[in-house]
């Protein structure tokens, strides 16, 4: 049983790298994203380094694609609960997938981990540091290396540690490739 694991971990990756960063459009190479966001009076503010398509598939005149965003996060709000604070700092690593239905166009996902400087912000109680972020969005490509797009995320640490309050957000997200 082992070795039909081994060997079925082994194909996957020789298929991984056999389908590497595809080499047309403005993000072959990687790229920036800046995003902003705001919901509930919590501002979001983050920079994101895009890797290169670490994994990319044709379906037939689409395709899906697989990218790593790295980052960090300034957040802040006007008023807070007393004890709790009203600026923090979160630093992300989010594989993402990103499907394009048309050349133009694109949907995409993902889930990562994130962490956090406070445990409790604004109005909510999220009791660890370490955190996961859900991300759903769509987005347009503006030009062959620039896109903007809309994001919904969630931030929460998934029932690991009481209370799990999360944290939401609607980001407006422009990239540059490289």
């Amino acid at each position: 049983m082992k070795k039909t694991a081994l060997a079925a971990a082994l194909f996957a990756l020789a298929s991984f790298s056999a389908h590497g960063a595809d080499p047309s459009g403005g993000f072959a190479n990687g790229g920036w994203s800046a995003q902003y966001g705001v919901v509930d009076g919590n501002h979001r503010a983050t920079l994101n380094y895009e890797t290169s398509p670490l994994w990319h598939m044709k379906l037939g005149s689409t395709r899906l694609e697989l990218v790593g965003e790295l980052g960090g996060s300034y957040w802040w709000t006007s008023s807070a609960l007393p004890g709790y604070a009203r600026h923090m700092w979160q630093l992300n690593a989010i594989p993402m997938f990103r499907w394009w239905p048309t050349e133009r166009f694109y949907i995409e996902g993902g889930i990562g981990a994130t962490a956090v400087s406070e445990t409790k912000f604004h109005d909510k109680n999220i009791s660890s540091t370490f955190q996961f972020g859900d991300h759903i969005g769509a987005g347009f490509k503006l030009a062959e290396n620039m896109r903007l797009g809309l994001r919904v995320s969630h931030f929460s640490n998934g029932g690991m540690k009481k209370p799990n309050q999360g944290l939401n957000q609607v980001q407006l997200n422009f990239a540059m490739g490289f």
